[in-house]
């Protein structure tokens, strides 16, 4: 069979992690524009507002913000059909809880999706990506509080309106389901702005969270078709393939109750419009209080159900009940380690299988609803040789894999229609804030020490992907 006419063959970005120009057009302040440089095992700080003297990558990071011609007609070499990013919520509403948007910031995103348009390349636009306004978790709380719901509507019927002839494929919330992990700071802040208080119920705090979130991209999604009932909009979850570590009965347990909490929770809200009924034996057993989720809520959350079901896949992580058991981690998911996979330089196991895999589990788990992979990718240290190659076989093989396990399940009867990997060109990382951490097939020169004159050149795997693209991922 092979993928399908019309497939559609891309990267992902986020506006925080590329477009730099923090403070240009009437730009406020992000949750990521005070959070500082991390490393693999150094947390990025979130500081109260931005600390002179701090460093702060997403302040500059690659400086998309001016380059962006340059950079769409670099992925345009490449054949690309789509291009995800993000609108960044500082850019049209500052503070987030204005009544009148920034035109500098909507015109900023004209320009670019008719760049894109230009070149031939269908836009996917993220409404949060880990960038909210600052503003918002220093006045209302974040996400804790209900009345975001009403400044994210406000926000999503802006810009739907204004690029409703512009766009057609959008997703609410990047990664909704990664801020389970209630063990660190970073998650909540990055996901929802949350910093958490002294002595609070932490997991309360996340699923009422969490419900604000289902409620705003129901509403999102019920006014967006409203605008345009051609729109797409979706959801976007962080997904783990997770495997029992052993055929002991209690590890294939643990394995299906942290894929369902992990993977499918949230998903299952936003795909089959109500709450599993697995999450209300976890309310009852930790006394979780749920009197916010109200009769009008539940209607809008099943009127307001996603029209396609993206994710991001990176890795897979095996689950035990042995506490002595080797750990991994990766992309804010921890496991125990698999002994039959190989991993990245940060520790990220890589698991093609896992994908094919996930996907038909998908499927099964959602059978009338179109999937796509919209985060796939390799983080690694890149060299650049002297004569300005940059030789990343490496990269070429681990899209190798996991390009001809997308092919196996579509045979398999999965309707996967796009696929955009993560990072096209080097970015900051979300996790640590570092440079060095490289995905791209495009090098920009940029380093975490504060060097470099953010140049473009081309790796081995710009020339290998371009391939890909133009065959319709024939040639692999």
């Amino acid at each position: 069979m092979g993928f399908p006419k019309g497939f559609l063959w891309g990267g992902a970005v986020a506006a925080h992690q590329l477009e730099g120009g923090w403070q240009e057009g009437g730009k406020g302040i992000s949750v990521a524009d005070v959070m500082t440089l991390g490393g693999p095992n150094k947390p990025r700080e979130i500081t109260d507002g931005v600390v002179p003297g701090k460093i702060y990558p997403n302040h500059e990071a690659i400086d998309f913000y001016h380059h962006y011609e340059e950079d769409i007609a670099l992925l345009a070499k490449m054949g690309f059909k789509c291009f995800r990013t993000s609108i960044a919520w500082t850019r049209i509403f500052p503070n987030g809880d204005e009544t009148e948007a920034n035109e500098a910031g909507l015109k900023f995103y004209d320009d670019l999706f008719d760049t894109l348009h230009r070149y031939g390349m269908e836009p996917i636009v993220t409404l949060s990506h880990f960038e909210m306004p600052y503003n918002l978790v220093t006045k209302y709380g974040g996400w804790r509080n209900r009345k975001l719901v009403d400044f994210f509507v406000r926000f999503a019927v802006t810009v739907f309106k204004r690029y409703k002839d512009k766009v057609k494929y959008w997703m609410t919330f990047n990664e909704i389901n990664n801020q389970r992990d209630v063990n660190t700071e970073f998650t909540a802040f990055t996901n929802s702005g949350v910093l958490y208080k002294d002595g609070e119920n932490r997991y309360e705090v996340l699923y009422q969270v969490a419900h604000h979130e289902f409620v705003a991209s129901a509403l999102a999604v019920i006014e967006g078709h409203k605008i345009n009932p051609d729109f797409m909009i979706g959801n976007m979850i962080a997904h783990t393939t997770l495997y029992p570590l052993t055929p002991n009965p209690k590890d294939i347990l643990a394995a299906f109750d942290e894929d369902n909490f992990k993977n499918n929770f949230c998903g299952d809200v936003q795909v089959r419009g109500e709450y599993p009924s697995f999450i209300f034996r976890y309310f009852k057993e930790h006394n979780i209080d749920t009197s916010y989720i109200t009769e009008e809520d539940k209607k809008i959350i099943k009127e307001g159900t996603v029209d396609f079901y993206t994710f991001s896949y990176y890795m897979s992580n095996c689950v035990t009940v042995d506490e002595n058991a080797e750990t991994t981690a990766g992309n804010m998911s921890k496991g125990a380690k698999n002994p039959y996979l190989k991993a990245s330089d940060w520790g990220w196991q890589i698991d093609p299988d896992g994908l094919r895999y996930t996907l038909n589990l998908l499927h099964d788990r959602y059978p009338h609803t179109p999937l796509m992979i919209v985060e796939n990718g390799f983080g690694a240290f890149d060299t650049v040789e002297e004569d300005g190659s940059i030789h990343d076989d490496y990269r070429i093989d681990y899209f190798k894999g996991h390009i001809h396990a997308m092919k196996e399940a579509i045979e398999d009867g999965v309707p996967l229609i796009g696929y955009t990997t993560w990072g096209p060109i080097d970015l900051v990382s979300a996790g640590t804030g570092q440079y060095a951490k490289r995905y791209g097939f495009i090098y920009v020169d940029r380093h975490d020490d504060g060097t470099g004159d953010f140049s473009r050149s081309k790796k081995d795997s710009f020339y290998w992907y371009k391939k890909v693209c133009e065959s319709n991922g024939e040639e692999i």
